[in-house]
């Protein structure tokens, strides 16, 4: 599978240039992901879609306001950028 077609294949969130990835755990029941393209892990879950999308919401407004607090350059790659470049 070529990467532009992992590209298409991949559920994913979007918010403020940022991209999450998008997975399901049935043993635990829960969604949960991960910010793709940047330089840290971040990671977040949830229940349900709603809840799963808040955390997102809530994790990148949390390293924005980290990497401004600490001087830090905002790193926001989307995922394309991230798998194709």
């Amino acid at each position: 599978m070529s990467k532009i077609d992992k590209l298409k294949a991949m559920d994913v969130l979007t918010y403020k240039g940022f991209t999450g990835s998008v997975h399901f755990s049935s043993e635990d029941d829960v969604f949960f992901g991960k910010i793709e393209g940047i330089n840290d892990l971040i990671t977040f879950e949830g229940n349900s879609v709603s809840e799963l999308k808040n955390a997102f919401r809530y994790v990148i407004d949390e390293h924005i306001k980290d990497c401004e607090n600490e001087n830090i350059p905002v790193e926001n790659r989307t995922v394309e950028t991230s798998l194709l470049g």
